[in-house]
């Protein structure tokens, strides 16, 4: 459209200094019907002035031109840009999916955990009827940090499944992105399926990792709590062992030693996920924008060829 728009205006140009110098060039009016020459000499200058300006506007048109022609981009152009791009994003889906394993460890982990510490909650709400000063869970709020812990079951398991369903999906991305070969007859048509790709399955997927991740590191953070408050408490009285021997089915000792060691456990494996997930995090954030990009290049390719658009 531009091309033609460019076009018109050289010819318009072309026709408008044809006409002035066709005027320039009439014979002159008789003498009874000339104007006085004081007059007439402006207005020749004029239209010598205005055809230069317009020989020259017309030379810069065509210059333009020529550039256009120069500089087109074909849609083969623009496929072959995105598939560069994706081959980019490749190396941030691939530092991804080996933090992947690492997040999956500290899910079963995690999950165990719960589990494990679910007896002092349930030893805690025994003792609050007795105990007047009893970190979480106390009087009142045992049944609800109880169903905490069956949330948080529920929670990492999901979480557990995302990571595993993201794994496929990353997996079969990459596969894809290592085969694009721009020799092949339907390149255009894979760079253009994977673009989409990307951004239907490959998106989603990540975006759902990172909220699952996101609240796993939240039940870490409220299950540290607990556990940090809880063995503060124990080193500080004998009352909560006193009054839990019933239900804990275990030696004082080997509780706390128990406690302690779990406590120091967690709070070292979740900085560690912490630091992992901030780094998960900051990809998708740079991810996530890059392959916005390549769909708006993509919309282009399959307005240039319809036919992709119709295609799977």
């Amino acid at each position: 459209m531009q091309i033609r728009i460019v076009i018109a205006a050289s010819i318009l140009g072309a026709g408008f200094i044809a006409s002035h110098a066709m005027a320039s060039e009439a014979p002159a009016a008789s003498p009874a019907a000339a104007t006085p020459a004081a007059v007439v000499m402006p207005q020749t200058g004029d239209q010598a002035a205005t055809i230069a300006a317009l020989t020259q506007e017309n030379a810069l048109l065509q210059e333009k031109l020529k550039a256009l022609q120069s500089c087109s981009i074909t849609s083969t152009d623009l496929a072959a840009r995105n598939s560069k791009r994706l081959k980019e994003i490749t190396a941030d889906v691939r530092a991804q999916r080996q933090s992947m394993a690492d997040f999956e460890s500290y899910v079963k982990w995690m999950s165990g955990h719960v589990a494990g510490y679910s007896k002092y909650i349930q030893a805690g709400s025994v003792a609050a009827r007795f105990a007047r000063v009893l970190p979480i869970p106390y009087a009142g709020q045992a049944s609800l940090f109880t169903k905490f812990v069956s949330d948080a079951a529920v929670s990492l398991g999901a979480t557990s499944v995302s990571i595993n369903k993201y794994l496929g999906t990353s997996q079969q991305f990459l596969n894809r992105a290592d085969a694009l070969d721009p020799n092949k007859p339907n390149y255009n048509q894979e760079v253009s399926d994977l673009v989409r790709f990307a951004d239907q399955d490959l998106l989603k997927g990540m975006g759902d990792v990172q909220e699952r991740l996101a609240t796993t590191s939240q039940l870490s953070t409220s299950s540290l709590s607990f556990l940090e408050s809880l063995n503060h408490y124990v080193g500080t009285t004998d009352e909560y062992w006193n009054k839990t021997k019933a239900l804990l089915k275990s030696d004082d000792k080997a509780e706390k030693s128990f406690l302690a060691e779990s406590t120091a456990a967690l709070r070292n494996k979740a900085q560690v996920f912490n630091t992992k997930l901030q780094f998960f995090d900051t990809t998708v954030k740079k991810t996530s924008p890059q392959i916005k990009a390549l769909v708006a290049y993509d919309d282009l390719v399959r307005s240039m060829e319809p036919k992709l658009a119709k295609a799977k």
